[in-house]
């Protein structure tokens, strides 16, 4: 199975253009770029909304 990132905007960006193998790797990779926004006082603008989906063969 694969696995995209979409993204709430229905465009597509460096994010969303990946393709992954497991649900895991696309989950690390929104956690490494979007994990400290959710974890922080700083005053961030809302980031985009990302969904992972599963690609059915």
């Amino acid at each position: 199975m694969r696995y995209l990132i979409n993204s709430d905007a229905g465009e597509e960006d460096p994010i969303t253009s990946q393709g992954f193998d497991n649900y895991d790797d696309a989950y690390e990779l929104l956690k490494e770029i979007y994990g400290d926004m959710y974890c922080s006082d700083a005053d961030y603008v809302a980031p985009l909304y990302y969904e992972i989906i599963e690609l059915k063969d």
